[in-house]
């Protein structure tokens, strides 16, 4: 059984997505402030986090911000917000997904069940190899760790299957939206500007000089093209 942390100050709507979690066979416990968020966050097990974003305490990007320097657990940040600035702020800290409220509980589970898919899902094929190395980076496939030397490069989710998809098809130009698609999925609702910003966040991870990327390569006017070592 998978277990699903809600960080929701509103107790009615949190209560809401936990009965649907539930009838979906899923275990949930529900938290109303973000400090307790961040505690449960990164002390228990769970398989994903539902993050609201406006929490009393600490925000949802402060919680994130912080449990993305030990965790890399599936999040999906929840908010009334719909600026752009704020989604590319949560995608950008460490978010795997973001939905605005008012949203419909199918449409929660619809997204719960593709991120918990996706994450299981990168690294199950037998056929790939359990280390890559590229440069002075190790790639820990089944892992889904990544080292510079000794030393543990710390990615998220949606940065590292994007690394790993790129580094695993070296040499060949991607659009954003072929990456969309190929990460997010072809049931996701979402922007491809989302590709841009986890681009942006892994150089800032793996390259020396990220204005000068040697690994992830920008093709003006066509995407990215990962180059082979």
């Amino acid at each position: 059984m998978k277990h699903i942390l809600i960080v929701e100050d509103e107790e009615a709507i949190a209560e809401l997505q936990r009965d649907y979690l539930e009838i979906e066979g899923y275990s949930v416990q529900i938290v109303t402030d973000g400090a307790e968020g961040l505690r449960q966050g990164l002390d228990g097990d769970f398989d994903l986090v539902i993050l609201d974003l406006m929490l009393p305490g600490i925000d949802g990007f402060s919680v994130i911000r912080e449990l993305r320097k030990s965790k890399n657990v599936p999040v999906i940040m929840v908010s009334a917000k719909g600026q752009d600035i704020d989604k590319i702020r949560g995608l950008g800290m460490g978010a795997d997904d973001y939905v605005t409220k008012p949203f419909s509980p199918q449409e929660l589970i619809a997204r719960v069940n593709a991120n918990l898919r996706r994450y299981h899902s990168m690294g199950d094929s037998r056929k790939a190899p359990k280390e890559l190395f590229i440069g002075n980076l190790t790639v820990e496939v089944e892992a889904k760790r990544v080292y510079q030397g000794k030393k543990e490069l710390i990615l998220t989710n949606k940065e590292f299957d994007t690394f790993l998809f790129l580094a695993q098809n070296p040499n060949v130009v991607f659009s954003k939206e072929e990456l969309f698609e190929r990460i997010w999925g072809m049931e996701s609702i979402g922007d491809v500007s989302t590709i841009a910003v986890h681009i942006r966040r892994i150089r800032e991870k793996i390259e020396e000089d990220p204005a000068n990327p040697k690994y992830i390569e920008t093709v003006w006017g066509s995407g990215y093209r990962f180059k082979k070592y």
